[in-house]
């Protein structure tokens, strides 16, 4: 009887434990996701993975705005939807749709025009933001998405928030 109440309290010890969330982006940051993601996935060459990300690469920088897809103002799933639409790939405008969509990737797989997907709610796993995967080599993922504090932005997935807010990744191309 004492050890199942010691292992209960140890349950509810362990999974009560969870740091907060701090938005900490930086370009410079460069480091690996972990030990299984070493192996290079983005030896493939797609043109048209090339030239959506080049293109979703124009609007570095534009702030966010919900439902916007323009150089006024982005959110992160019209920023997909506008980069796709730029090779006439038509998508779903929601990241819920989106994730949905294509097929699912695993992380170790990912290559440059996967998307990514996140839940940053705090306590859910839900879907609700986005970002296109613009680099994928040695374990290294980074992606170009809106965030709602700084606009359109490249991120690296090593970044702590990244890491644990990632969900799933889907190819469409």
């Amino acid at each position: 009887m004492k050890k199942i109440v010691l292992l209960l309290l140890l349950l509810i010890t362990f999974s009560s434990c969870k740091s907060s969330k701090r938005v900490v982006t930086t370009k410079s940051k460069i480091a690996k996701i972990d030990s299984r993601a070493r192996k290079s996935a983005s030896t493939s060459f797609n043109p048209q993975a090339d030239k959506v990300v080049d293109y979703a690469l124009k609007f570095d920088g534009v702030r966010y705005k919900y439902g916007g897809t323009t150089r006024k103002g982005m959110d992160c799933s019209g920023l997909i939807v506008t980069s796709f639409d730029s090779e006439n790939i038509s998508l779903p405008r929601t990241t819920g749709d989106l994730s949905t969509t294509g097929d699912w990737v695993d992380l170790k797989e990912v290559t440059k025009g996967d998307l990514l997907f996140f839940a940053t709610r705090k306590n859910s796993r839900n879907v609700n933001h986005v970002g296109i995967v613009t680099e994928a080599h040695n374990g290294n993922v980074e992606f170009i998405h809106a965030s709602t504090s700084s606009g359109v932005i490249v991120s690296n997935l090593a970044e702590k928030y990244w890491y644990f807010a990632f969900v799933q990744a889907r190819r469409v191309l």
